[in-house]
C-alpha cells in the first residue's frame, strides 16, 4: 500500500503505467513468498525441539516464546533466531514504510493545500494501522523472552484488536460512513453533507 500511495501521490500521471497488473501480481507474489519463507523458518526452528514436559502453553495462542518454555533443552539459540528473524524483519519493514511516507511528505511541499490534505488523508489510515500493528510486534519480538504478563495482552492487541480496528479505520474515510456517523450522533436528524446543496 505504501508503494501504491507513493505512486498515486508522487507520480499521478505515470500511475496507470507503473502500477500495471503485472507489477501488482509480482508484488503480491513476492510478499506471499516472503510470508511462506518466514513461516517455514519458524516451523523448522520449532520442529526439531524436544518436548517432554507439560503440554499446556501459558499463552492465548501458540507463539514461539511460550512454546520455547515447554522445550526440554536450552532454547537461547532459537530465541536469537526469532529475535533476528521476526524482530529485525519487523523493524526493517517498518523502516521501509516510514521511508516511503517521508518521501511522500517531501514531495508534497510543492502541492497545493487541498492536494496535501487529500494526500495526507489517504496516508493517515494506513499509518495508523502500521503503528497499531508494528508497535506491539516490535515490543514482543525485539527483546529477550520473559514471563511478563503484559506479553499476553500485547499479543492479543496486535492479533485481535488491530485486525478488528482495520475496517473501522479504513471506512472512516468513506463519505457515506461519515454522514451516517454524523446522523447517528445527531439523534437521527437529517444531516446535510454539503454535496449538491447551496
Amino acid at each position: 500500500m505504501a508503494y501504491d500511495h507513493y505512486m498515486a501521490i508522487c507520480k499521478p500521471l505515470h500511475y496507470t503505467t507503473i502500477m500495471s497488473w503485472t507489477v501488482c501480481h509480482l508484488l503480491v507474489a513476492g510478499f506471499s513468498l516472503g510470508g511462506i519463507i518466514h513461516s517455514m523458518v519458524q516451523i523448522l526452528v520449532t520442529v526439531q525441539l524436544p518436548f517432554c514436559g507439560p503440554n499446556v502453553i501459558d499463552h492465548y495462542f501458540c507463539d514461539l516464546h511460550p512454546l520455547f518454555k515447554l522445550a526440554c533443552t536450552d532454547t537461547s539459540v532459537e530465541g536469537v533466531i526469532v529475535l533476528a528473524k521476526s524482530g529485525l524483519l519487523s523493524i526493517f519493514s517498518l523502516l521501509i514504510l516510514v521511508y516511503s511516507y517521508v518521501f511522500i511528505l517531501v514531495n508534497l511541499r510543492n502541492v497545493s493545500a487541498e492536494g496535501r490534505r487529500k494526500a495526507l488523508s489517504t496516508c493517515a489510515s494506513h499509518t495508523t494501522v502500521l503503528i497499531l500493528f508494528f508497535g506491539p510486534a516490535i515490543f514482543l519480538y525485539m527483546r529477550p523472552p520473559s514471563t511478563f504478563t503484559g506479553d499476553k495482552l500485547v499479543a492479543v492487541f496486535y492479533t485481535v484488536v488491530t485486525p478488528t480496528l482495520n475496517p473501522i479505520i479504513y471506512t472512516l474515510r468513506n463519505a457515506e460512513v461519515k454522514i451516517a456517523l454524523k446522523r447517528l450522533g445527531s439523534g437521527g436528524r437529517k444531516v446535510h453533507s454539503g454535496v449538491g446543496s447551496k
